[in-house]
């Protein structure tokens, strides 16, 4: 193994990390904001200009609170739960294509740590993954509420990842392709798979809403039962590392949603704008392109969520298993006969 390749390697994952933290510690200013324009309110802004600096004063907040483990607890898992929640939620950027490759003096660098045939399952290995940091913390924690919680938080993960999973038999279908590198190349331009699977995209979206435990489907962290949920006897930054990877499993939903369904890195006339400005230039441009798209999903995480009210537990199972599920089912259906039918004639 070349030593430059290991370079490259580590170089990226270090730049895919730190901007994964700075994404998910300014998406806590970018909620505060939203919530505050749909609220007809200010916001934070007293930390520096319009309040930027406010992600820098929490940081510094959480690193600096008293830290408490509770007696009763199960000291180990208690300190495993939230760091293993922030793993999970960080390794889910390695399968991404961030941008079309770099040509820097004949030598080639692809924008992806690792380019692995099956990518979508390394995503859904991941996301089933994740749930465990929330198991973990609230039964560690010996409190009953944060039990409740993580009881809620699994029952929640396993229903929506049945829907979601159905939802991408009828994307692989017509791509033909577990890899996500192929499937966004075969997206060049503006042949995106939103618009031939627009309910496939619709049921993935509202499964991410779900998996990442955003609202209308906050249920484990549900203040009027649960007193804060499974991180309730949480402090310091042990809680920031609960907060950081709810915000960074936003981020990774969002790339791989726009990945899957909007193209990635692709858009309109990108072969004109890459003839113009080079083959490093046209590459990076496709990258901003691409985290555009992840901001606007971000940016529709927020608005739903101040605009919404949470569900009750009884219309979350049976949103997930009466509609989500059939409505899944009858896409690979529906899909399947299309294929077959345009493949015949």
């Amino acid at each position: 193994m070349e030593l430059s390749f290991v370079i490259e390697k580590f170089l990226l994952v270090t730049i895919l990390f730190a901007i994964s933290l700075l994404i998910a510690m300014y998406s806590t200013y970018g909620e505060r904001k939203v919530a505050a324009f749909l609220q007809d309110r200010l916001g934070p802004d007293r930390a520096g200009p319009f309040g930027i600096l406010q992600p820098l004063a929490d940081g510094i907040k959480m690193f600096t609170k008293e830290e408490i483990i509770p007696s009763s607890s199960n000291k180990w898992l208690f300190i495993l739960g939230p760091g293993l929640a922030m793993l999970c939620a960080c390794i889910g950027t390695a399968v991404i294509p961030w941008g079309q490759d770099i040509q820097i003096d004949g030598r080639t660098i692809p924008l992806q740590v690792a380019d692995i045939n099956v990518g979508v399952l390394y995503i859904f290995g991941v996301v089933s993954l994740g749930v465990y940091g929330v198991m973990i913390g609230g039964w560690a924690s010996n409190n009953k509420y944060s039990l409740l919680s993580a009881i809620r938080a699994a029952s929640q993960n396993i229903s929506y990842e049945i829907a979601m999973g159905l939802s991408i038999i009828a994307l692989l279908l017509v791509t033909n392709t577990l890899s996500l590198r192929e499937i966004v190349a075969q997206q060049h331009g503006m042949n995106w798979n939103i618009f031939y699977q627009p309910l496939g995209f619709i049921i993935f979206m509202v499964c991410s809403f779900a998996e990442t435990n955003r609202a209308p489907f906050d249920i484990p962290e549900c203040e009027a039962e649960l007193n804060g949920g499974y991180h309730l006897e949480y402090s310091s930054m042990k809680l920031g590392f609960y907060l950081f990877a709810e915000y960074i499993n936003m981020f990774v939903a969002s790339a791989v949603m726009s990945t899957l369904y909007f193209g990635g890195y692709n858009y309109p006339g990108m072969d004109w704008v890459a003839a113009q400005v080079g083959p490093v230039l046209g590459p990076l441009i496709g990258t901003a392109v691409f985290f555009a798209k992840i901001l606007l999903f971000i940016f529709f995480f927020m608005w739903v969520r101040w605009t919404i009210p949470r569900f009750r537990y009884d219309q979350l199972m049976n949103l997930g298993w009466k509609g989500l599920i059939p409505l899944a089912i009858a896409n690979i259906i529906i899909t399947g006969l299309v294929i077959a039918i345009v493949e015949k004639f």
